[in-house]
């Protein structure tokens, strides 16, 4: 296993001893594959990163744990290395754990290791329950800050949350919704991925509240849990619309686009307009397909800025005046794609 870097640099990535990574470099036995796994993703981290540092400033080790989909988490990679070489004076070290599910007791198990072995601080997207918010506790005892991204988890001792206002989101879908179906009595199917979202939860707070408020004839249809999967997902929706119900417009708040469309195709519904989030590849191409109406994007570069720069006002590198506002919500159509995002998928392949 080839590679430039000292056996402490890969422990400290791989967040193991330095005893077990020599171990796996020189593939003795009793490791196990979990363990081998770990150290060649370290390495592969640290050879990114090297790629993209600059020489000098303090060198901050960040955890980053995701519980989404592929789509959106590898979205979520990518921004934050795409920004984290201009965030001088630090230097960001991200140790990645993405998983598309994640139990409580596996995001608290992976909290409470980062507290033992150390971090510079964690930037969590999981659910909101109050085992994990316990766990930032523990963190927070031993000054590790946690920003939470994109879903927050608002009653427990976090330092920030950085990510889209779901209650603006929600919000703005009910406008344009309501605008697009105009008087006639319809049904809207939404559909979260999880319930113990906080993010979701807010955006279909808003969603409902807003059609309660300004247009009462248009019903709600629930097709959530699906976990932003597609099989899940797509079984969801064929059970939530019955024979008999016409579905006129469709808001999905947790992913699976691609998904939702084939079960509608399948119980031959074709809803006048559909509004996502997140312009993911998958979005992207349903966009330009003209198979969904909007997305709701925010911009995530953005957000993984303001993420780190909580983190750098944490360690007195970044007066917290300084620290930029998470980003906004933006209406995107087939008309207005940002050219940077068809330019970067265009590149990735």
């Amino acid at each position: 296993m080839a590679h430039p870097f000292l056996i402490k640099e890969i422990a400290l990535q791989a967040g193991l001893g330095t005893a077990t990574v020599d171990r796996v470099l020189n593939g003795r036995a009793n490791v196990r594959e979990h363990t081998r796994r770990r150290v060649q993703q370290a390495i592969r981290e640290l050879e990114k990163q090297q790629l993209t540092m600059a020489t000098s400033g303090r060198k901050l080790v960040v955890d980053v744990i995701v519980e989404a989909p592929r789509r959106f988490a590898d979205e979520i990679r990518d921004a934050l290395e795409d920004t984290v070489p201009s965030l001088h004076p630090a230097i960001f070290r991200p140790r990645f754990l993405m998983q598309e599910t994640m139990t409580t007791a596996q995001v608290v198990d992976a909290l409470r290791a980062i507290a033992r072995r150390g971090s510079h601080g964690v930037l969590l997207k999981a659910q909101n329950v109050p085992a994990i918010a316990q766990a930032i506790a523990e963190l927070a005892q031993r000054e590790i800050p946690v920003v939470t991204m994109f879903t927050d988890i608002p009653m427990s001792q976090r330092i920030a949350y950085a990510g889209l206002d779901n209650r603006v989101g929600g919000a703005t879908a009910a406008y344009l919704i309501g605008h697009w179906l105009g008087k006639r009595a319809s049904n809207v199917l939404v559909t979260r991925s999880n319930e113990r979202f906080r993010g979701e939860e807010e955006r279909e707070a808003s969603f409902r509240a807003a059609l309660r408020e300004r247009y009462a004839h248009l019903t709600p249809i629930d097709a959530s849990g699906g976990q932003g999967l597609d099989a899940e997902t797509e079984e969801r929706v064929r059970k939530a619309v019955g024979a008999g119900q016409k579905i006129a417009a469709v808001y999905s708040m947790g992913g699976g686009n691609a998904a939702i469309l084939r079960a509608l195709k399948a119980l031959n519904q074709h809803p006048k307009c559909f509004i996502g989030h997140d312009l993911d590849r998958e979005n992207v191409q349903l966009l330009r397909e003209r198979a969904i109406t909007a997305i709701l994007h925010h911009d995530l570069r953005q957000d993984m800025r303001c993420a780190c720069q909580h983190v750098m006002s944490f360690h007195k590198l970044l007066p917290a005046a300084a620290v930029s506002a998470s980003s906004s919500v933006m209406v995107v159509t087939p008309e207005n794609i940002p050219h940077d995002v068809i330019a970067r998928f265009a590149v990735r392949g």
